[in-house]
């Protein structure tokens, strides 16, 4: 099985180097991602069956594999923002993932420039907690310092609009809505300056104003020498903030190239 491979030389230049050339943050090269899944025998006693199999440490007898991402290239480079689309169940949110080092790819390699930042709307922050100190658990765990989180706080509170029908920061996470919690990750996220940034339908869950500064934000991380990956149903969200689109299927690439361009044989092809 191969390993996801992380370490191309790093350059903090944003833009195109002398002569045009221009620098890779991401490289995926022809990777294949395969789920199993593991379940035992049907019919009468077939729990007792896989808690002798468990004891006896022998495998299972049906393993189903499934095919989540077929064969997929693409270099990404400094300064893009791309958009990921594709039907559910298509590999968008697996394909990420695996860049961010947190599944095995099966075939391939994937390269990356310095450590992906992997934004989901179910990223973990503890519901106990409170906001405040959710933002200096989420800064610290993304390699912030003390200070900088302190330079940071209040506009990483600002930025997220919890605050502005109460003092919110101050109260559990578990009383937040969940769109609440999702405007916070996403600020917490945005607040520091990544080489690579992937955003898991994070867009959808604010409200116009939020989408609008988060669209704002993503375009200066692009400017500050990002690579900002999205992935998103709302084809707006994409059109307004990326400047091109990979379009997968099925697990497959089915068109990768300029956003318009892509979103328009995107959109022909949901319409059928």
């Amino acid at each position: 099985m191969a390993v996801a491979e992380k370490g191309l030389e790093k350059d903090a230049a944003a833009e195109p180097a002398q002569g045009g050339e221009r620098r890779p943050t991401v490289i995926a090269d022809d990777v294949h991602i395969v789920y199993r899944v593991y379940g035992g025998a049907r019919g009468r006693g077939s729990a007792t069956a896989a808690l002798s199999r468990i004891l006896r440490r022998k495998p299972g007898g049906n393993v189903r594999e499934v095919h989540a991402v077929k064969g997929v290239t693409f270099t990404a480079y400094r300064g893009e923002a791309i958009g990921l689309i594709g039907s559910n169940g298509s590999g968008k949110s697996t394909l990420l993932r695996a860049i961010a080092g947190l599944l095995p790819v099966e075939r391939g390699r994937v390269y990356t420039d310095g450590q992906p930042s992997l934004l989901g709307v179910n990223a973990a922050l503890m519901n106990d907690l409170t906001g405040e100190r959710n933002v200096i658990l989420g800064g610290l765990a993304m390699g912030m310092t003390k200070t900088q989180i302190e330079e940071r706080y209040q506009d990483i509170v600002d930025f997220s609009g919890i605050n502005e029908k109460g003092d919110f920061i101050s109260l559990p996470m578990r009383t937040y809505s969940s769109g609440m919690a999702a405007r916070l990750r996403f600020s917490i996220a945005a607040a520091k300056d990544h080489d690579v940034l992937m955003i898991d339908e994070a867009l959808a869950t604010g409200d116009k104003r939020f989408q609008k500064r988060s669209e704002a934000r993503i375009r200066e991380l692009r400017k500050e020498a990002g690579t900002v990956f999205l992935v998103s149903h709302n084809n707006k969200s994409i059109r307004d903030t990326c400047n091109r689109v990979l379009w997968l299927e099925h697990g497959e690439l089915r068109m990768d190239g300029p956003t318009d361009e892509v979103l328009k044989e995107y959109e022909e092809f949901t319409r059928k």
